[in-house]
């Protein structure tokens, strides 16, 4: 029976960005894969490349050179509309400062992605939206405007939107990093209840607490992976 290919593969990726006159080498040769169920973090310095290394994983950017395959296809080289809908259907995104939108009411930001990607039927999203908010226990407040929420409710918010479209993966960007340690360690048990329900979660984080809820750490310096640690996640209390 053939072995199903990695979720997410890394080949000899390096990544350049143009800084004014200077050349910056972002990724430097990177090899990784991010198995199905997996729950990861990337853990390194300021400016080792964590964000870069997520960006590219969740086809927000392109390889300099190198190749990224998902699912086993090669996404290095896709057009832009391919790209758009690869990334809207099957990655789920949680970054630092939630990226709500304000005006909308916590129920039409969960729902918006469904509307935009149109992944899940129209009759079925309200209720989709209900549901994943009750799950990360903001089913109170699913009216509320969500520039009037705190912090720890609008990364909650954030967590129930990367779900919408039922994604492969979430990739979240230092989803504590705004959280005071209490707030940040509710969010990073809601992480854990996905990871156990069999969702794929690679978080970016410089947080060494979030490292205890995880399986593999993965350690980056000066754009290399220049380690990798299997763990078994403690009971956090």
């Amino acid at each position: 029976m053939e072995e199903e290919p990695a979720l997410i593969r890394f080949e000899a990726v390096h990544k350049f960005y143009n800084s004014g006159a200077t050349r910056v080498h972002a990724l430097r040769g990177v090899n990784l894969t991010v198995e199905e169920g997996e729950m990861t973090a990337i853990m390194g310095p300021s400016g080792s490349g964590k964000s870069t290394l997520l960006h590219l994983m969740g086809l927000l950017d392109r390889p300099s050179s190198g190749k990224i395959y998902f699912r086993g296809r090669d996404v290095s080289r896709l057009g832009d509309d391919e790209l758009s809908r690869l990334r809207g259907s099957e990655i789920g995104f949680v970054f630092q400062t939630y990226n709500l939108i304000p005006r909308l009411t916590v129920l039409e930001n969960v729902m918006l992605p469904m509307t935009l990607v149109k992944k899940v039927p129209e009759q079925e999203r309200r209720n989709r939206a209900l549901k994943l908010l009750e799950q990360v226990g903001l089913g109170h407040r699913v009216h509320q405007k969500a520039v009037l929420l705190s912090g720890g409710e609008q990364q909650r918010v954030a967590i129930a939107r990367a779900l919408a479209n039922d994604p492969s993966v979430i990739l979240a960007d230092e989803p504590t990093g705004n959280l005071d340690s209490a707030t940040g360690k509710q969010i990073m048990e809601i992480f854990r209840e996905l990871n156990e329900a069999g969702r794929t979660i690679v978080i970016v984080t410089h947080n060494v607490e979030v490292a205890d809820y995880v399986g593999r750490i993965l350690r980056i310096r000066d754009g290399q992976i220049v380690g990798e640690e299997l763990k078994r996640p403690k009971v956090v209390t």
